[in-house]
């Protein structure tokens, strides 16, 4: 009896070597969150841009001049954003999109522009960046966290071709009004790590005041005609609970 019990504690101790449990996100980063091979989205995740509707609204007033039709959302041709329903603290996020090439742009920076503008405070640029050659690459260009930093790693696409951003973020951490913990980004494009657990120092560009207050997610209408679709947004604790599983 003992040598039956000793064996089959060895064979379970095997098992447990060979296939140990899948360690959550370490606590307090956004590591680990993004498997990029796995494109299933989660069950609990929220479809803002789906093949018959989108659930995003006007960042100002009622009116919009984006447009939704067979599963793409194009965005309007003026200063004109939308924006989630919802707030958000710490998430991830699934974003495709497709820049335009405008000839005209009178600078560069305005050719293919949008951007995810993250709890209105925190963007990440989209921009028809695929000829810039890397030496002239600054962070105001695609893939960069909005004149703070450049991408790690230059892999945008032409205008016309479909690209992605997966993106995982912490929100900062605020205590008695002071922020203890700056927001933290990991950002994927095109499958490729371009921020890795990125501490971002404060807001970007036109963004509003950090705050404690988890805020919605902007989709930027700045003058270009870019489309989106299968965009998708799923809430997470990153204080170490694990996400749960996709469907």
């Amino acid at each position: 009896m003992h040598r039956f019990l000793a064996s089959a504690l060895l064979v379970l101790t095997f098992a447990t070597a060979a296939h140990p449990a899948e360690p959550a996100a370490p606590a307090g980063t956004t590591k680990g969150v993004i498997e990029i091979t796995k494109t299933q989205r989660p069950a609990d995740a929220i479809v803002l841009v789906g093949p018959d509707a989108h659930q995003l609204v006007p960042e100002r007033g009622d009116e919009t001049k984006w447009t939704f039709a067979d599963g793409i959302l194009t965005a309007s041709p003026v200063w004109d954003s939308l924006i989630t329903k919802d707030n958000y603290a710490d998430f991830r996020m699934h974003v495709e999109f497709n820049v335009n090439e405008n000839k005209e742009a009178k600078d560069r920076e305005a050719d293919g522009n949008s951007g995810v503008y993250i709890q209105l405070r925190y963007e990440v640029q989209i921009h028809n960046s695929h000829a810039i050659p890397e030496a002239e690459y600054t962070a105001s260009y695609g893939g960069s966290i909005y004149r703070q930093k450049k991408p790690d790693r230059l892999v945008g696409k032409p205008p016309g071709e479909w690209q992605t951003y997966d993106i995982a973020f912490r929100a900062a951490r605020f205590v008695d009004g002071k922020k203890t913990e700056n927001a933290r980004i990991t950002v994927y494009q095109n499958g490729q790590l371009i921020h890795d657990d990125y501490a971002i120092t404060g807001k970007t560009g036109a963004g509003e005041k950090e705050g404690p207050e988890p805020r919605p997610i902007k989709l930027q209408g700045h003058h270009n005609p870019v489309r989106f679709r299968n965009v998708w947004i799923q809430k997470l604790n990153l204080d170490g609970k694990p996400a749960p599983e996709p469907r």
